[in-house]
């Protein structure tokens, strides 16, 4: 699924960009993902829509998130953390975030992958049509292994 997702963000800057459902679906088959993939993304994309909907309000300032049991079990220590620096950076305000866990726990298998954090943070970023900024997309695509210290 997450193959579909990084898909759709290098080819359609905006949501709306996206075909219909039903014609999506059939371009990402002939690009040659399988039906199952597809319709997990597709599934997953929609509710990623809903959440963009109910993504209002503004940040209550000095707030703290509190996990549930489950969401801790499924995002995993590793991802509450890089949800937490986001936050603490000023580049993930609290409706993004609940977007963010939202779609984390609507993967529904954890500890969530790292990697696959990221792609769900730049998703939910892509579904409001913003662009992190630079320092974000460098967090989101570059490897830890590979960043050069000087």
């Amino acid at each position: 699924m997450f193959e579909v997702l990084v898909y759709l963000y290098e080819n359609y800057w905006r949501p709306d960009a996206c075909p219909e459902p039903k014609q999506l679906s059939r371009k990402l088959s002939a690009v040659g993902f399988e039906p199952e993939e597809i319709q997990d993304a597709l599934r997953w994309l929609d509710g990623l829509a809903h959440s963009a909907e109910a993504c209002t309000g503004t940040p209550v300032q000095g707030s703290m998130r509190i996990y549930t049991e489950d969401e801790s079990e499924t995002l995993g220590e590793t991802s509450i953390g890089f949800i937490a620096f986001l936050e603490s950076a000023g580049v993930l305000p609290a409706p993004m975030r609940e977007m963010v866990i939202d779609r984390a726990m609507a993967v529904g298998s954890g500890p969530v992958d790292l990697d696959d954090l990221k792609i769900i943070v730049l998703m939910v970023f892509w579904s409001l049509g913003e662009e992190p900024d630079a320092l974000i997309l460098d967090e989101l695509f570059v490897d830890a292994e590979d960043r050069l210290i000087h």
